[in-house]
């Protein structure tokens, strides 16, 4: 057999992933075009290079079909319910680097804490008949991090893209989000609350616990880590 490492097939975690295995004597790269998701894996033996998008990742790696994945914290711990029983945390890249929080508009200049949202989540309900809405992608870490801070009173709305013109657009009032420098967050007059950071994010090797290995991977894996300066 061999190991199986799924990377991202394309984009800047793609070519920062090949870079950060680069710096560490081990090449990484597509076999052809860019339209093919063939990798090959140069510097270490008995490695399979697997492209697959950073959002597949996190399901292949639980599945047990790879057994190390690249791909960021935020997508492990959205995708996969009880993630630390699947994957572990092998190294943070230190690249990807993005924020997932709660953003509200700037013009609710009462709001400014989490207390502040459920007290106008209660108060937007009694007033429209309705809840709150939040525009987010990331249902399962917004949902968790508000039960855990007491904010009951609001619905997640689903939003795969533009997220942040969801309240310019009356789709919702609030939103849960990934920024890296907040300026989108800003030129759509929305802010931060001060204590709505949700999780801290960044491109990470995994390893999957559930993956089948026999002695030879486990070799393999321990010849890798060793590279790596995991040990």
């Amino acid at each position: 057999m061999t190991l199986k490492l799924g990377v991202p097939s394309k984009g800047r975690l793609m070519e920062k992933t090949f870079d950060w295995f680069g710096k560490h004597g081990i090449e990484l790269g597509r076999a052809g075009s860019e339209r093919e998701y063939a990798g090959f894996v140069q510097g270490i033996d008995n490695v399979e290079l697997i492209l697959l998008s950073a959002g597949e990742i996190p399901r292949e790696l639980a599945a047990g079909r790879i057994h190390l994945g690249v791909t960021g914290t935020d997508l492990v711990r959205e995708k996969l319910g009880q993630w630390e029983n699947k994957v572990g945390e092998l190294a943070e890249l230190g690249f990807g680097q993005a924020d997932l929080v709660l953003a509200v508009p700037r013009c609710w200049v009462d709001v400014s804490h989490l207390d502040d949202l459920d007290a106008a989540a209660a108060a937007f309900r009694l007033k429209h008949g309705f809840r709150l809405r939040i525009a987010t992608k990331y249902h399962r870490l917004v949902r968790d991090f508000l039960r855990e801070n007491g904010v009951a009173d609001y619905q997640l709305v689903d939003s795969q893209g533009a997220t942040e013109g969801t309240v310019k657009n009356e789709t919702a009032e609030a939103i849960a989000d990934i920024t890296s420098t907040g300026d989108t967050l800003r030129a759509n007059h929305l802010k931060i609350l001060e204590d709505g950071m949700i999780l801290k994010s960044q491109a990470t090797l995994f390893k999957s616990r559930v993956a089948p290995m026999e002695d030879a991977d486990r070799h393999t894996l321990r010849a890798l880590k060793n590279r790596l300066h995991l040990d």
